[in-house]
């Protein structure tokens, strides 16, 4: 029998990229590929497949260095460099001409017959690069059309309940689940949806059958993900009060103790949706709250909604709910039009709101958005002023909120440990974006710690968004529904 074909799979950008590679790493398997590291010099990969992003300026550049970096250690081993992900299906052939070290540049359309697609690239008869198109026009405006005019349409994310495997490919007790692709929503400086699609959301029997199985391979929190998690539900039937329907059947999985919601959109928080994320037993109190701004002025301009009493005021329903609840959001500064008393009013939102974590982004043109071809561009220099401005008040104030948790109980996902120390994170922080916890020796010590398990500790000190607990207990997972409920 020959070997196997093996192919090594890099990632670039968002959750919802890790979730794609997985479906990926499934696809290849299934079809008798073998998934290998990219240093394994003994199995060296037959192909290298990089799984870019496409979003902004700095991540296409980040996704560019790996194919470059990629193509180096192919020509070690004689392997072939493959481009998929966003930034190949937002650029395909025009890529592919600028970028000849890539061996072939795959859209979406590729990845149900991906192992072909590749065999082919390997025998020397590579497919056409992929020429981009609006993937919004691909798919019926209504979106009750949607989920059966989506089997005719490769959609990332959504082959699972067919029966794909998806691949673990790291490991650890969090995994991403997808709840949709796409969005329908139109801001200003944002090419999304014209490579991702409209939005269509995934059954929730699929959802639930994916945990189901995460659940028995160690995962311990699921992490949601999607464009717009708020929108999910929208185009199936009972419209769009499906997520939280569906949150406590996911917190009911078997192994599965935490389930986080990530990716919201302010203006379509439903109060039941606030309530359920906020006091289902077994849900993190997390709210991933996408402002962008505080200005109606500048929000408008984005082709958003909102404003500064608006964004208080569902802080302030929240924390009436659970008052350790964890915000956390974005904001773009230096938006075309924006004035002086626009980034004034943003920082009274921000000091008003006592947010745990909050990016700040600069503006920057992106191709094919409405906001590239707006007036009142302001300076670049500017605009990184007033990236540095904000996130100074942004640091002290998330070192003031860490400080105001000091004394609380959390409950603890352990996601490392070392020789004397461990860390992880508590219920309002999510992976990577949002600070970490570090444990320190208390009731149990940490040589009786291991990845995965869930301790209940107190909160001792704090740096910037990290906290230092002591742990006091393990929480079985019988009783953690009520500790994430009630904890930070």
């Amino acid at each position: 029998m020959p070997a196997p074909r093996r192919a090594a799979v890099l990632t670039l950008g968002c959750a919802r990229n890790e979730v794609d590679s997985e479906e990926i790493a499934g696809r290849l398997e299934g079809s008798g590929w073998e998934l290998v590291g990219l240093d394994d010099d003994e199995s060296p990969a037959d192909v290298i497949l990089v799984n870019t992003c496409g979003f902004v300026e700095q991540a296409k550049k980040d996704s560019i260095d790996t194919l470059l970096s990629a193509s180096d250690v192919a020509k070690e081993h004689g392997a072939k460099v493959v481009a998929v992900g966003c930034l190949a299906e937002r650029y395909g052939k025009e890529l592919a001409d600028s970028l000849p070290e890539a061996d072939a540049v795959l859209g979406f359309d590729s990845y149900p017959d991906l192992a072909e697609r590749l065999g082919d690239v390997l025998d020397g008869h590579a497919p056409a690069p992929h020429v981009p198109v609006d993937r919004r026009t691909l798919l019926p405006i209504s979106p009750v059309a949607r989920p059966a005019a989506a089997a005719e349409v490769a959609v990332p994310g959504h082959g699972w309940v067919t029966g794909l495997a998806r691949t673990r490919l790291k490991d650890g007790p969090v995994a991403n689940v997808k709840l949709a692709s796409g969005c329908d929503r139109k801001c200003a400086f944002c090419a999304i949806p014209s490579f991702r699609g409209s939005f269509i959301s995934r059954p929730p029997d699929d959802v639930v059958a994916e945990a189901a199985w995460l659940g028995t391979q160690g995962v311990r929190e699921l992490v949601l993900v999607s464009e717009n998690s708020t929108s999910y539900g929208k185009d199936l039937p009972g419209g769009g009060r499906a997520l939280a329907r569906l949150l406590p059947r996911l917190a009911n999985v078997p192994g599965i103790d935490v389930v986080r919601v990530s990716y919201l959109q302010p203006a379509e928080m439903r109060p039941d949706l606030i309530e359920a994320i906020a006091t289902t037993p077994g849900v993190a109190p997390y709210f991933d709250l996408s402002f962008q701004h505080a200005s109606p002025t500048v929000l408008r301009r984005m082709r958003r909604f909102g404003s500064r009493p608006d964004f208080l005021d569902l802080c302030a329903r929240i924390r009436a709910l659970n008052p350790d609840a964890g915000i956390r959001s974005n904001v773009i500064v230096g938006f075309p039009g924006e004035t002086e008393e626009d980034v004034a009013e943003l920082e009274a939102f921000l000091t008003e709101a006592r947010l745990d974590a909050v990016g700040v982004f600069g503006y920057s043109d992106e191709d094919g958005t409405e906001a590239a071809g707006y007036d009142g561009k302001i300076d670049p220099e500017v605009v990184a002023e007033r990236v540095e401005r904000i996130t100074a008040l942004v640091d002290e104030l998330i070192n003031q909120r860490a400080e105001e948790r000091e004394g609380s109980e959390v409950t603890v996902l352990v996601e490392s440990v070392g020789e004397g120390e461990a860390t992880g994170r508590a219920a309002h922080q999510a992976p990577e974006v949002d600070g970490e916890v570090i444990l320190l020796d208390g009731d149990l010590e940490i040589t009786e710690l291991a990845v995965g398990d869930l301790v209940r500790g107190v909160v001792t000190g704090s740096a910037g968004a990290d906290l230092v607990v002591e742990p006091l207990e393990f929480v079985p997972r019988s009783d953690l529904a009520g500790s994430v409920r009630g904890s930070g």
